[in-house]
C-alpha cells in the first residue's frame, strides 16, 4: 500500500491556488530558506504516515466545498514524495478534482524526466516558488542552487503545464530592482504562466523556531513596506520596467 509522510491538512485554503482547496502539507524538505516560516516540515524523518486511500477519503469529504476549487499538496517539499503524489493526483483526477502542486522545483532533474512525465499527467497546475533569480544569491538564500528550478520551469512550459510563479519579497535579500527585472525577463520566456504572484515576507513562524529551540536567521528584518511592495509588483507581476537601458 502506498504511504506518505504528512505534516497536517488545511480543509479550507484560499491562497494555494484557485477557489477553495483541500490542501496538504507533505513533510521533508531539502531547501533551508532563510524566511522559512514552516522549519517543522523540514525533516523527512517527522511528521505522520498516511496510506494513500486514508488521505483520497479526507478530500472526498470535502467534495461539495471544493468543487469549484480543488486540492493542492504543498509542504515541506511534496516532491520528495513523487511516486505518492503520482498516485495520489491519479486518483483526484479518477474523482473530477482539480489537482495543483505547490513546490520549488529543485528536484527537478533530467535523470529522472520519466517520473515527472508521468507526473504531469495528472497534476492540472503547478505553484512554483522562485526564491531568486541571481544565482550567488539564490544559494545564500536557501543553500541550494537554482539551476534544477528553472530548468524544471522551462521543462513545464515545454510540455504545456499551466504554472503560477511566485516570488518571496525579503528586505535585504530579495528587494534589488534589478534582480526583479532579471526575474520577470525569465518569466517572458515562459508560454505557461497564468499568474505572477509578490509574496511579501512575515514573520509569522519566529514562534515555531523558539518552540523547536533553534535560532531565527531573519531575527530583525522587517516585512517590506507598501512602497517596495507595489514596486515588486509592479515590474514582477505586470512587467513594468524601462526596456530601453
Amino acid at each position: 500500500m502506498m504511504k506518505a509522510r504528512i505534516h497536517s491538512f488545511e480543509s479550507f485554503g484560499t491562497v494555494d491556488g484557485p477557489g477553495i482547496r483541500f490542501v496538504i502539507f507533505m513533510q521533508g524538505c531539502p531547501l533551508r530558506c532563510l524566511y522559512c516560516h514552516n522549519p517543522d516540515t523540514w525533516s523527512t524523518k517527522a511528521g505522520t504516515e498516511y496510506e494513500l486511500e486514508d488521505v483520497v477519503q479526507r478530500v472526498l469529504k470535502y467534495r461539495n466545498y471544493i468543487k469549484n476549487g480543488g486540492v493542492t499538496v504543498s509542504g515541506g517539499e511534496p516532491l520528495l514524495q513523487i511516486d505518492f503524489l503520482i498516485e495520489f493526483y491519479k486518483r483526484m483526477k479518477q474523482e473530477g478534482i482539480h489537482t495543483c502542486c505547490d513546490t520549488s522545483g529543485y528536484l527537478f532533474t533530467p535523470h529522472n524526466q520519466p517520473k515527472f512525465d508521468e507526473l504531469i499527467k495528472w497534476c492540472d497546475l503547478f505553484l512554483l516558488d522562485i526564491k531568486q533569480i541571481d544565482p550567488q544569491k539564490h544559494i545564500i538564500l536557501t543553500r541550494v542552487k537554482h539551476d534544477n528550478i528553472l530548468r524544471f520551469a522551462r521543462y513545464l512550459s515545454d510540455h504545456n503545464k499551466a504554472m503560477w510563479i511566485r516570488h518571496v519579497l525579503v528586505p535585504g535579500y530579495t528587494d534589488d530592482k534589478n534582480d526583479w527585472i532579471k526575474l520577470r525577463q525569465f518569466i517572458d520566456t515562459l508560454k505557461t504562466v497564468e499568474k505572477v504572484e509578490i509574496l511579501p515576507y512575515h514573520t509569522m513562524g519566529v514562534n515555531k523556531y523558539k518552540m523547536m529551540n533553534i535560532s531565527y536567521p531573519l531575527e530583525g528584518v522587517e516585512p517590506p513596506s507598501k512602497e517596495v511592495v507595489a514596486m515588486a509588483r509592479a515590474v514582477v507581476e505586470r512587467g513594468e520596467y524601462d526596456k530601453t537601458s
